[in-house]
């Protein structure tokens, strides 16, 4: 096994820490070859689809990458900003909010936004932060429930960098955070700050992104934690149980996956008499295709047709000041025993070279 060249040691450094904020990933563009690429990446992976490569390559090759790309190419386009792909967009202002709700705390971390499909790539980020002398990683995904195909997924991509690198830094991860008080009631105030403009909803909907319904039966916590964040929401907001309901959303292909499925439940509550429906993805931390195109735009268009008079989407966390108090805080619990309140930053050290290769001379 060959290793990955060494960024140039700098001896007498202080230990410098980072935080990696990890997503899913996003297309370059919203066009046909854009899609194709990013499509490629995220269904090779083994963790997201479970099939034997021999049984699935042809199908994905053959028949998934020639047809599915332009479809989804003009779903990106519904959504696109001039700022880029919205998850993009959100995960960058995430990660500088980050850096500096930390910062205004006294600890110098630097924060970088990675995707686990696409760029920036989770090894491009790592070796851009040892070459800026990083030695403590701590890797934080943005999704709060696990799921072998998304935490799961990030793991690997980290294990695999690991293999290839020399002078390893030490490493923290984050794995789960679906029940965290401040994730709870940054959600809480969102649905709170929503009603108090809008009025509130006949029911409160949470879609959650789906996964085959084998996962769960082979082990997969997703499910319960999924159900878990809901239960913790009504109570937080104080709302009877048949208030709240559960959906999940996104389904690829014919097997049967956890339900009960977002779009049918929409229109079964259409038909029974629902007026409105407040509909939330408290899965997802950006706003993005799943919850701007799916949710918003073509779930709304699902329950208004079925005889729904009003659907409100409550739109992620985004940059919610709430939302990165709370990453601050699980950042920090996972840091501790770091000291991050005394490290000089890159060009803090520099000026330390500098300054003592001038009082060498002078000497």
């Amino acid at each position: 096994m060959s290793l990955a060249p060494e960024p140039r040691f700098r001896h007498g450094g202080a230990p410098a820490t980072a935080v990696v904020l990890c997503n899913l990933g996003t297309p370059e563009a919203p066009t046909p070859a854009a899609v194709r690429r990013y499509l490629a990446e995220f269904l090779a992976d083994p963790r997201v689809v479970e099939i034997p490569k021999a049984a699935w390559w042809p199908i994905l090759h053959g028949v998934v990458l020639r047809m599915r790309p332009a479809r989804s190419a003009k779903k990106y386009a519904a959504i696109w900003t001039p700022e880029g792909s919205p998850l993009a967009v959100w995960t960058r202002k995430q990660a500088t909010l980050l850096e500096g709700y930390l910062g205004q705390r006294g600890h110098r971390v630097r924060v970088r936004p990675a995707m686990r499909y696409g760029e920036p790539s989770i090894a491009s980020v790592l070796d851009a932060l040892k070459a800026e002398g990083v030695t403590r990683l701590l890797l934080l995904p943005l999704y709060p429930q696990y799921s072998g195909a998304t935490t799961g997924s990030v793991m690997d991509a980290l294990a695999t960098w690991s293999l290839r690198r020399r002078n390893l830094p030490e490493l923290r991860t984050v794995v789960r955070y679906g029940d965290d008080p401040g994730y709870i009631a940054a959600l809480a105030r969102s649905v709170t700050d929503h009603w108090m403009v809008h009025g509130r909803g006949d029911r409160l909907v949470l879609s959650f992104h789906g996964m085959p319904k084998r996962t769960l039966l082979l082990g997969d916590p997703y499910h319960c934690e999924c159900r878990k964040t809901a239960r913790l929401l009504g109570e937080r907001l104080g709302l009877a149980p048949d208030a709240v309901l559960v959906t999940f959303q996104s389904r690829f292909g014919r097997a049967e996956w956890l339900g009960p499925y977002t779009a049918p439940t929409l229109v079964d509550l259409a038909r029974q008499g629902v007026g409105r429906v407040d509909v939330m993805c408290p899965g997802f931390t950006s706003d993005c295709l799943e919850t701007l195109e799916e949710i918003a735009i073509e779930a709304k268009a699902t329950f208004l047709a079925a005889g729904g008079r009003a659907f409100h989407y409550l739109p992620c966390l985004n940059d919610r000041h709430e939302w990165i108090a709370a990453l601050a805080d699980l950042a920090l619990r996972h840091l501790q025993g770091w000291d991050t309140q005394g490290e000089p930053d890159a060009s803090a050290l520099e000026r330390q070279r500098l300054r003592a290769v001038a009082l060498g001379a002078q000497s």
